[in-house]
């Protein structure tokens, strides 16, 4: 008999893209990326690969890697966010990717972007996790924006 997981109060078979984002491993997670699945498996399998290849983003593919599973899961997240939401219990939990993805962004000068998606994670009622949470974050990459602009000016 397979493992069962309870997603929205129902228990449902555990599937492969649940066994890949449970099990850590980066290449069972990119393996069944393109499967479908439950939205809340979906969220937490592309939040393991971000976080994953965040981590090792001084290396150049996983950092192309980063960057496009963060922007894809920031673009899934209006379809997974309400069921997530009722998963946890009526609140959406701490998101990193937005954070991380904003990070990344930053460090490569794409600060609009970046800035958008602190916007995009407030909307949804996000935190980042620091003192300042997403409006120090966007305070600080405008400032930073700002310094960009005025050495290239002047």
């Amino acid at each position: 008999m397979g493992a069962f997981m309870l997603r929205n109060g129902t228990s449902i078979p555990a599937d492969a893209v649940f066994e890949a984002w449970t099990s850590g491993d980066l290449s069972r997670m990119l393996a069944v990326r393109g499967l479908p699945t439950h939205p809340v498996d979906r969220h937490f399998l592309l939040m393991g690969i971000v976080g994953q290849t965040y981590s090792t983003r001084d290396d150049p593919s996983m950092r192309r890697l980063c960057l496009e599973v963060a922007e894809q899961h920031v673009s899934e997240f209006p379809g997974i966010a309400p069921l997530l939401s009722d998963d946890m219990g009526g609140f959406l939990p701490r998101v990193p990717t937005f954070a991380q993805l904003a990070t990344v962004l930053a460090e490569d000068g794409r600060y609009d972007d970046a800035v958008a998606v602190c916007e995009k994670a407030i909307r949804w009622g996000l935190h980042d996790g620091t003192k300042g949470d997403y409006q120090g974050r966007i305070a600080r990459l405008r400032q930073s924006a700002e310094k960009l602009r005025r050495r290239v000016v002047g």
